[in-house]
């Protein structure tokens, strides 16, 4: 791997470690148009990458008693079923196809952040747990999201642990990246054995994006999270209209098409 792409290993865990999500919005554009690898080549990887940096994420939070197994192994367990049917049918569309819902996805994330300020969910107030079937069809919905375009949901997965399952928020965000690493896990077997894995150089990725998670966990609290949550928006708005452009073929008629990605040797 060039050490451009070290760099933004790099770079994708310190995302995760400072905001707590947006590994995989990261991941797959690098992957695809950085690295040269393909679409469903990329969704996958990305998968295994964002779900072992997720991973060790979650075992640091529940070191601190801000992990909520209770909530965390039902939610997630629904999640991985989404996940691994979302990756049957994502081997199953083109690769443009997937490249474009995953713009989509950015954009809505990107207004989110904009929109949440400081990105803090307030519970309701009444401690009622939710019906498992609420849980079940927001898992499923969740985690079919993330193996059809292979985001980790956790700007959907933290809103639902706080608002549905009344999850405080500090827990929400560990067990959030839990449920991710589930989710992330069951979206890569839905791809294997009809994606090629590059099993050697996902490690290594995800040995640098672990040890940039580390570093952004330690520079978390010296860092302004509004500040750098707006200046994240900004860069997902600008990354998701160049990845709606790049395959403009699927959604507009008539227009140019949306080559795939290929496999090359620039990594």
């Amino acid at each position: 791997m060039s050490i451009l792409g070290l760099a933004l290993a790099a770079l994708m865990g310190l995302s995760l470690g400072l905001l707590g999500g947006g590994g995989s919005i990261l991941t797959v554009p690098i992957l695809v148009y950085v690295l040269g690898y393909g679409a469903k080549q990329a969704i996958a990887m990305s998968l295994g990458v964002v779900g072992t940096a997720s991973l060790f994420g979650s075992l640091a939070h529940w070191r601190t008693g801000n992990v909520d197994l209770r909530t965390a192994l039902p939610f997630g367990a629904f999640a991985m079923g989404g996940a691994f049917l979302g990756a049957r049918l994502g081997a199953l569309v083109s690769g443009p196809v997937q490249l474009t819902g995953f713009a989509v996805v950015m954009l809505l994330a990107a207004v989110s952040m904009l929109r949440g300020g400081s990105g803090a969910v307030e519970a309701p107030s009444e401690r009622r747990a939710p019906a498992l079937a609420t849980l079940g069809v927001v898992g499923v919905g969740v985690g079919a999201l993330t193996g059809l375009v292979g985001v980790g949901g956790g700007f959907l997965i933290v809103p639902a642990l706080v608002l549905l399952a009344r999850v405080p928020m500090k827990q929400a965000v560990g067990t959030s990246l839990l449920v991710i690493a589930m989710n992330s896990a069951a979206g890569l077997s839905g791809y294997l054995g009809r994606v090629e894995v590059d099993w050697a150089f996902m490690g290594l990725f995800t040995g640098v994006a672990v040890a940039g998670i580390l570093l952004g966990s330690w520079l978390v609290r010296y860092v302004p999270q509004a500040a750098l949550k707006r200046s994240f928006a900004v860069f997902l708005l600008l990354m998701g209209g160049f990845i709606l452009y790049q395959n403009r073929g699927v959604l507009l008629p008539g227009g140019p098409p949306a080559a795939e990605a290929e496999p090359s040797a620039r990594r």
